[in-house]
C-alpha cells in the first residue's frame, strides 16, 4: 500500500473514558475495517475540551456532547455508530447536604463544562436560573467535599463513586429526562465534518460500527488500552462504566436513538439555546 501523506489523514478526537476507548480500540489499532479511512494518530481529551474544539472545527471526526452538537450542526453530521445513549445512565446532581429543589437557586452548582449535556439538562430541569461554576468533571466531587461549591453535576466514573465521598443524590437528571420525555438520555455522539462528503462519511460510520462490533465480540481485547487511559483504574468501575454507556445505541442509533436526539435538540431550541434554522439540516449520516 502506498504511503499516504500525513496531511491527507483524517483527524480524530475522542475521550480517554472507558466507553470511548472501548469503542475505538479496534479502529485505532487497524482491526475493525479493511477499507478504513486513513486516520492519523487520535487525540484524546476530556469531553468539554472536545466540545470546544468541535465549535472551532478542529477535527474531521470527533466525539462531543449532544449539547455541543446543537451548536455545530452547520459543520458536522451525526454518525449512526459510536454514541452514548441509554436509560439509567444520566448525569447526577449531588451535594453534601440534602437540599430541596426550592433551595437550588441559592446554591453554587458545579457543572462539567459549559457545552456538556449535563449542563443543558440542569438548565432544562430548573424552571429558574441557577448559579453555576464550570469545572473539569474529575474536580467536581473534591470541590463539593471541600465546600468550594454547594453541589455539582457529575458524569462518567463519578456516578459509581460519589457515595464513597460522602455525597448525597439530589436528582438523577437522566431519570428526570426519561420521565419527562419517555426517551433514553442522549449523552454524546460521534460526528464527522459535512465537507468530507456522503461517501467518505458513510464509510467512516461503517468502520466505527465495525469497531464497536469487534469490541462486543472480544471485550477483553482492548482492556490494556482502556486501562492505560482510564481516570479510574479499578477494574470493576471500568467494566461498569463500559456496561452502562456502551450498548445497542452505540452500534446503531436506530429510530429510538434518533428520536431521542431530535427531542433533546428540539427542547434546546425551545429555550433558546440552539438556532432554529439547525432543525432544517440533515441530522445523521444516513440522511445525507
Amino acid at each position: 500500500m502506498p504511503h499516504l501523506l500525513k496531511e491527507n489523514r483524517l483527524t480524530l478526537g475522542f475521550s480517554p473514558c472507558p466507553n470511548d476507548t472501548f469503542i475505538f480500540h479496534a479502529l485505532v489499532h487497524g482491526k475493525s475495517c479493511t477499507q478504513a479511512p486513513n486516520f492519523g494518530e487520535p487525540t484524546l481529551a476530556d469531553v468539554e475540551t472536545l466540545n470546544e474544539w468541535a465549535l472551532a472545527g478542529r477535527f474531521d471526526v470527533t466525539k462531543l456532547s449532544f449539547h455541543a452538537l446543537g451548536h455545530v450542526l452547520d459543520q458536522y453530521v451525526l454518525l449512526m455508530a459510536g454514541s452514548a445513549l441509554g436509560r439509567g445512565c444520566g448525569p447526577l446532581l449531588v451535594a453534601r447536604e440534602n437540599f430541596s429543589v426550592a433551595a437550588l437557586p441559592h446554591l453554587t452548582i458545579a457543572i462539567p463544562g459549559r457545552y456538556t449535556t449535563a449542563a443543558l439538562l440542569l438548565r432544562m430541569y430548573s424552571s429558574v436560573a441557577l448559579t453555576t461554576r464550570v469545572m473539569r468533571f474529575d474536580e467536581i466531587m473534591p470541590a463539593i467535599v471541600a465546600g468550594e461549591v454547594d453541589a455539582g453535576v457529575i458524569i462518567h466514573e463519578s456516578r459509581f463513586t460519589f457515595l464513597e465521598h460522602g455525597l448525597l443524590l439530589l436528582q438523577d437528571l437522566g431519570a428526570w429526562w426519561e420521565k419527562e420525555t419517555g426517551f433514553p438520555i442522549p449523552l454524546g455522539g460521534i460526528v464527522a465534518k459535512r465537507s468530507l462528503g456522503k461517501e467518505k462519511i458513510q464509510a467512516i460510520d461503517r468502520c466505527i460500527q465495525a469497531s464497536v462490533s469487534s469490541a462486543f465480540a472480544s471485550p477483553e481485547a482492548g482492556m490494556s488500552y482502556i486501562r492505560h487511559h482510564a481516570q479510574e483504574l479499578d477494574d470493576k468501575v471500568v467494566r461498569d462504566h463500559i456496561g452502562l454507556y456502551v450498548n445497542s445505541f452505540s452500534l446503531d442509533l436506530g429510530e429510538e436513538g434518533i428520536a431521542a436526539v431530535r427531542g433533546f435538540l428540539a427542547r434546546g431550541r425551545q429555550i433558546g439555546v440552539f438556532p432554529q434554522h439547525s432543525s432544517c439540516l440533515p441530522l445523521t449520516s444516513n440522511e445525507l
